[in-house]
């Protein structure tokens, strides 16, 4: 069967142009008049569409928070966070993973999200034949490469008795996928929650497969947020009010469920149901705290790519992840309270 197609993966970019005076979020204290500065504050990410991205913008959070330095977005987010290009990424734990592996100067400073529920699925046409995921056995099968879906799906696969080699792979994000669905281009997809179910309300698909429901608890792993190695040297105290903004947005999310989810609905076009399909309960899980669970999860996720060649190197966990700026936002909000 033909491998995912190496084309670079489409990226959406954020650019925000901001105001020169200080506007602090609400809670969190202003800059010191001695806080060393950067030009610019650039921020990555492959899915723009996340919650903590769409309630950054639509409460404007980060703009009040570093309205002075400024924040860009930026694209290639792995290769451009290793280089120095970007300053922060908001990814998936796979290509977080597989940077940390080459030892370049890239630290872990918190989780980006993680949704234990496991938000990926597989979907065919309404009228497909395909009914389960043993009937995908040398079909075409769409999702984007290397990405946490990619993962999942070959989890489930093996689950199955078969692996990736045995079904024809398509590197496509669902902006292409989708279309090429309907159009019988390719046999099935694997996506997130949100875009599937959007498909399926629209009678354009069918779930044969979902890996909340049906997959292994384990193969939830967090999304992860990374900071240059040498702008976290140069910049700590910028780096603790990111963090401490981040914070923030998730424990708001939390105290106000029905508001966040309205947000997230009137900001992405997804179906109230779709949403909450997404986040169940009311639950969001975007505490970006480092636990011992979730590196026990990045771990075990490191394993399995590695196994399945997607991953090259080794990860040294010790010299990856810094708590301290997590602390230090901690203690930054609870002196500002």
């Amino acid at each position: 069967m033909t491998s995912p197609s190496i084309r670079p993966l489409r990226r959406t970019l954020l650019k925000l142009a901001l105001a020169l005076s200080i506007l602090p979020v609400a809670g969190l204290a202003p800059a010191s008049a001695g806080e060393a500065k950067p030009d610019a504050i650039r921020i990555g990410s492959t899915a723009p569409g996340h919650l903590k991205f769409i309630l950054y913008r639509h409460k404007k959070l980060l703009e009040d928070e570093f309205s002075k330095e400024g924040f860009d977005g930026g694209s290639a987010a792995t290769v451009a966070l290793g280089s120095g290009a970007l300053d922060f990424t908001y990814i998936g734990n796979n290509p977080s993973l597989r940077l940390a592996a080459t030892g370049a100067d890239v630290k872990l400073i918190g989780l980006s999200s993680w949704n234990r529920s496991n938000e990926t699925q597989i979907v065919v046409k309404p009228d497909s034949p395909i009914r389960k995921i043993e009937d995908l056995k040398g079909k075409k099968v769409a999702y984007l490469s290397g990405t946490v879906r990619h993962s999942t799906f070959a989890k489930a696969l093996k689950a199955a008795g078969l692996s990736i080699g045995d079904v024809e792979s398509l590197n496509l994000g669902i902006e292409s996928s989708g279309p090429a669905l309907a159009r019988g281009d390719v046999d099935a997809i694997v996506e997130s929650t949100g875009p599937v179910q959007k498909l399926v309300e629209e009678g354009q698909a069918r779930v044969i497969f979902d890996a909340g429901v049906s997959g292994s608890p384990e193969w939830a792993v967090p999304h992860l947020i990374s900071v240059n190695g040498d702008f976290a040297r140069k910049y700590p105290q910028i780096v603790a009010r990111l963090l401490a903004v981040d914070v923030a947005a998730a424990r708001w999310a939390d105290a106000n469920p029905e508001e966040t989810i309205a947000i997230f609905v009137k900001e992405t076009g997804n179906s109230d149901m779709a949403v909450r399909a997404t986040y169940p309960n009311g639950k969001f899980y975007q505490d970006p705290e480092i636990t011992d669970a979730a590196v026990r999860a990045l771990q075990g996720e490191e394993a399995f790519m590695a196994d399945a060649g997607l991953l090259k190197g080794k990860v040294d966990y010790r010299t990856w992840i810094d708590r301290s700026f997590y602390e230090a936002a901690i203690k930054r909000l609870a002196a500002s309270n």
